[in-house]
C-alpha cells in the first residue's frame, strides 16, 4: 500500500482555477476526514468533511461524495466555499494586499495517518502591476496585465459598502484586461457616504482610463455589483458613447435613494446620484406605497428586499425612477438571484431585459438568474457561508440571502459567463469599428 498522502493540482494558480484534491494510501472503505484552514486578512477560516476511500484506497473530491461535514455531495471545491470564520462576524475573503496569495492548508486524517498539502490562490498573476490612482480628483487603483498592450479595459465600481474593488480588478488584469477599480465613497479623500454622488465623476473616470491605457479598439466596459450594478446601467444609459459593454451584478432597474449608505444628514430617502448638479428622481421619491416597515420591523435576519417590494407597487413612481437602459449602446450582462435578500434583483433584471427586448436592443443581452442564490455573487472558490452581516455604512444587520451551495454555483457560473461575455463583446466591438 502506498504511503498515506494528499495532493492538490495545480497547487498554485489563480483563484478562479479549480483544483484536484486527492488522498491516496488509505485502506479501501476507510473513513477519511479532509479539512482546510486559511488565514484571510488576519482571520482564520476552516472547513471539513468526511469521505469513504474507494477500492483503490483513494478519496478524489471530484468523484467522492462528502457524507457529512460543512458540505455534502460531490463538489471539487466544496471545502473552499463552505469555509466559515473561526471568529464570528469576520467576512473578508481576501487580504488587504490583493497581491498577496491566499494559502490554504488541506489536511487528510485517517486510520493510516495524517497528511497535508498547500493550496495557493492568487488574484494577481505573475507580472500584473498595481498602481494607486490619486489624481485629477479620482481615487482608485489601476491593474495592468503582464503582457504588452494595448488591452481592452474594464472600469469596476463597488456597491453600497463603498471602497475600492481591488480583488475583482486584479483578477480582470490577470485575465488580460486593463482594470481600473474606481472608488466613489468610503475611500481616501472621498465622502463617507453615497448621497449626492455626481455622475460626472464616473464620466471623468472613463475619460481618464481611455487616456491612460489607450485601450484596444477603444473598448471600455463597466462592471458593478448591487448599487454598483444600478450605477453601471445608469452610466451606460447616461454616457452611451463612452461605454462599450455593461456587466451588472445583482443590479436595480431603478434609481434608488441613499438607503443604508446614505449620509445621516441627508437621510436614507434622500438622493444618491446627481447629474449636472441636479438629483435624479429615485424610487422612494413621491412613492405612495413605499414603506421601510417590512425591513425595519420584519423578522430577523432582516431582509431589505421586503421594503423594496413595497415601493414597486406604485407604478408611477417606478416609471419616474426607471433607468432608461434602452439608451445603452453596447452588450449587457445581467446577473441576478432568486433569493436576493438585499433587493429583488430577479425582478429588476426582468424589467431591464424586457425593456431592452422591447427596444430591439442592437447588442447582445445575456441574463443569468440563479435559483436559491443571494445578493453576494462574486467569483468562484471563495467562502459563501456568511450571508448575514452588519452593513458597512449604516451598521444595520440584514441578510443578503441565498444558500451557501447555491451561492457557490452562482459564483462559478457568473464568472464563466462574465469572461465569455467580455470576449464576445470585445470581438463584436472590433467588428463594428471595422465595418464601414
Amino acid at each position: 500500500m502506498p504511503d498515506f498522502s494528499i495532493a492538490v493540482t495545480p497547487a498554485d494558480d489563480l483563484i478562479d482555477v479549480p483544483r484536484r484534491i486527492v488522498v491516496r494510501g488509505a485502506a479501501p472503505g476507510e473513513t477519511v476526514r479532509v479539512s482546510t484552514a486559511t488565514v484571510r486578512n488576519g482571520a482564520g477560516w476552516a472547513s471539513s468533511a468526511r469521505f469513504i476511500a474507494d477500492a483503490q484506497g483513494e478519496v478524489d473530491l471530484a468523484m467522492s461524495p462528502a457524507l457529512d461535514g460543512d458540505y455534502r455531495g460531490i463538489d471539487t471545491m466544496g471545502l473552499l466555499w463552505s469555509q466559515q470564520p473561526l471568529q464570528a462576524g469576520k467576512r473578508d475573503n481576501f487580504h488587504a494586499d490583493v497581491m498577496a496569495p491566499l494559502v490554504t492548508v488541506v489536511t487528510a486524517c485517517g486510520v493510516q495517518g495524517t497528511a497535508s498539502a498547500e493550496l495557493v490562490q492568487r488574484l494577481a498573476s505573475a507580472g500584473v502591476t498595481r498602481r494607486e490612482v490619486r489624481e485629477q480628483g479620482l481615487v482608485g487603483t489601476l491593474f495592468l496585465p503582464a503582457t504588452p498592450g494595448p488591452h481592452p479595459a474594464v472600469m469596476i465600481v463597488n456597491g453600497s459598502g463603498g471602497g475600492i474593488n481591488e480583488p475583482r480588478a486584479a483578477l480582470y488584469a490577470s485575465r488580460g484586461y486593463a482594470a481600473f477599480a474606481l472608488a466613489y465613497f468610503k475611500a481616501p479623500g472621498l465622502s463617507d457616504y453615497i448621497s449626492n454622488t455626481p455622475l460626472e465623476y464616473f464620466e471623468h473616470g472613463l475619460d481618464w482610463l481611455r487616456a491612460e491605457v489607450r485601450p484596444q479598439d477603444d473598448f471600455v466596459a463597466i462592471s458593478g455589483q448591487s448599487r454598483g450594478g444600478e450605477l453601471v446601467l445608469l452610466l451606460g444609459a447616461t454616457f452611451p458613447q463612452k461605454v462599450s459593454a455593461v456587466l451588472a451584478y445583482v443590479p436595480s432597474a431603478l434609481v434608488h435613494s441613499g438607503q443604508n449608505a446614505a449620509d445621516p444628514a441627508v437621510g436614507r430617502e434622500g438622493p444618491t446620484w446627481l447629474l449636472r448638479g441636479q438629483p435624479l428622481p429615485h424610487q422612494w421619491e413621491g412613492n405612495r406605497s413605499a414603506s421601510w416597515k417590512p425591513f425595519d420591523e420584519g423578522p430577523s435576519p432582516h431582509r431589505h428586499e421586503l421594503a423594496m417590494l413595497t415601493a414597486l407597487q406604485d407604478e408611477e413612481a417606478v416609471a419616474r425612477a426607471r433607468i432608461p437602459v434602452e439608451r445603452i449602446q453596447g452588450a449587457v450582462l445581467l446577473l441576478s438571484a432568486t433569493d436576493d435578500g438585499s433587493w429583488p434583483s430577479s425582478v429588476y433584471c426582468r424589467m431591464v431585459s424586457d425593456k431592452l427586448a422591447e427596444a430591439q436592443h442592437a447588442w447582445p443581452v445575456v441574463w443569468r438568474d440563479y435559483a436559491n442564490a443571494g445578493h453576494s455573487i462574486l467569483f468562484p472558490f471563495v467562502p459563501t457561508t456568511q450571508t448575514t452581516y452588519a452593513h458597512p455604512v449604516s451598521g444595520r444587520i440584514s441578510t443578503g440571502g441565498g444558500e451557501p451551495s447555491a451561492n457557490a454555483r452562482a459564483d462559478l457560473d457568473s464568472w464563466q459567463h462574465a469572461q465569455q461575455f467580455l470576449r464576445d463583446a470585445v470581438s463584436q466591438h472590433k467588428l463594428r469599428k471595422e465595418t464601414p
